[in-house]
């Protein structure tokens, strides 16, 4: 059931990586994906390049488990590794008969067993989310069965994001007699294979998106926006109502040539609805930062969503960080559905992400989001001196320069190094200052 590897090389200053590669599913007809179809790619994959780490990583599979509580003690392994942490899963998510809260179901699952047989998803958040920030991503391809995907289209990527940093997508269950494949894994995986250097993770998930031709349909794209609350113990979410809240009426149709024009605002999914909502107090909100506009351009007194912008940022620059970062995402999923991911609509919602983040004070959230937006902008064809490519690239360089973690800001200087070697910008030296930062991080740590 389960197989390890490592890599070889140096340690980086934060160890080894570990990984575990989860593929689950009920048996017989219950099974909604070939989960297991994941990964023959994924475990071709170098351990480096998996994890981001030169200094070698294990990398653990695990195949239609049958017990959650074997499950459990690989997450409790993979939760108690010092290093950067990486688990992938497979499979498809169900609700269980009582407490209505998501579970992952695994080979014994049925629809009146899964409060039992199947692993709850707020296990997994809660050995995880202990984690130090930026050590820990969890990477998912799933389906969800006509009890889970209801409350889960409603509520959003949040309703599962829930303390974690989560990529991937989840999926209605397809038609009878038909098994899902697992697209996106098999995309992440072979950009990976194809990769000297493994991307930031926004990168590789965007690019996953397109290979896989996800993104018009139905299913939820996890981008690893910030996490959210944290899913109560079981016993705890026993008060939680057993019906999720009917969804309400979506915006207006995306029309015009300069961008996104709405006759109103899309629901906004700041919390799960009541099936998956915590109970108790919620935690306090951070504290305030000093306010800091909207970027110039944004929200011109014509633009249409002026007073959707202007209730983001108005959020963020008042410390409620969770709320403006749910809300954008909410409009960047339904730029994603009616208009693609490389459309100018999905576009402007992930420079709205990335400054979003700066307002939240990461800078390496921050740099990622701007990279992304500058390999999709080129990706559409616009020039290395259009405006706003060089604009991405000089956003995600002067936030790159406030990554205090060596480990982070190590992983995001290939690839701003690539993009500065193509779009050097309007100020001399750019590049040559990136790559002396690059190789002061790669000395060892305490180097004078």
């Amino acid at each position: 059931m389960g197989n390890d590897r490592s890599g070889t090389g140096a340690e980086t200053a934060s160890g080894p990586g570990y990984a575990l590669l989860l593929a689950a599913g009920p048996a017989g007809k219950q099974r909604l994906m070939a989960a297991a179809a994941a990964l023959p790619q994924l475990a071709a994959v170098s351990p480096a390049a998996l994890l981001g780490t030169p200094g070698g990583a294990s990398v653990v599979q695990l195949v239609d488990p049958v017990d959650p509580q074997t499950v459990l003690t690989h997450l409790r392994t993979a939760a108690a590794h010092p290093g950067p942490v990486l688990v992938h899963l497979a499979g498809q998510l169900t609700l269980d008969a009582k407490q209505r809260l998501p579970h992952l179901a695994l080979a014994r699952t049925t629809p009146r067993t899964a409060r039992y047989t199947a692993l709850p998803w707020h296990w997994l958040a809660a050995e995880l989310g202990r984690r130090p920030p930026g050590s820990t991503v969890v990477v998912a391809d799933l389906v969800a069965d006509e009890t889970a995907w209801p409350p889960l289209s409603t509520a959003g990527p949040s309703a599962l994001a829930a303390g974690l940093t989560l990529y991937g997508t989840v999926a209605p269950a397809p038609s009878k007699r038909r098994l899902a494949t697992p697209d996106y894994s098999r995309a992440f995986a072979g950009l990976l294979r194809s990769a000297a250097e493994r991307p930031p993770l926004a990168l590789l998930h965007q690019r996953a998106v397109l290979e896989a031709g996800l993104g018009p349909g139905p299913e939820l794209l996890l981008d690893g926006s910030g996490p959210g609350e944290t899913y109560p113990p079981p016993d705890a979410a026993s008060g939680v109502a057993a019906a999720a809240r009917a969804g309400q009426a979506g915006p207006g149709e995306a029309t015009g040539s300069g961008g996104l024009v709405a006759a109103s605002p899309p629901p906004m999914p700041p919390a799960p609805p009541e099936s998956f909502r915590p109970v108790g107090r919620p935690p306090a909100p951070p504290p305030p930062r000093a306010p800091a506009p909207p970027p110039p351009g944004w929200a011109p007194v014509a633009d249409p969503l002026a007073s959707t912008h202007a209730a983001i940022f108005e959020a963020a620059n008042a410390g409620r960080h969770s709320e403006a970062a749910s809300m954008a995402a909410a409009w960047e999923q339904e730029a994603l559905r009616t208009a693609g991911p490389r459309s100018d609509e999905a576009i402007h919602w992930l420079e709205v992400r990335a400054d979003l983040s700066r307002i939240a004070g990461d800078p390496a959230r921050a740099c990622e989001l701007w990279l992304a937006v500058a390999d999709a902008r080129l990706g559409n064809g616009e020039p290395v001196e259009h405006p706003e490519v060089e604009g991405a690239v000089d956003r995600a360089h002067h936030q790159w320069q406030f990554v205090a973690d060596r480990v982070r800001a190590g992983a995001l200087a290939p690839l701003l190094i690539e993009l500065r070697g193509r779009v050097p910008g309007r100020r001399p030296g750019a590049l040559e200052a990136v790559r002396r930062r690059a190789e002061l991080l790669r000395a060892p740590a305490g180097t004078p």
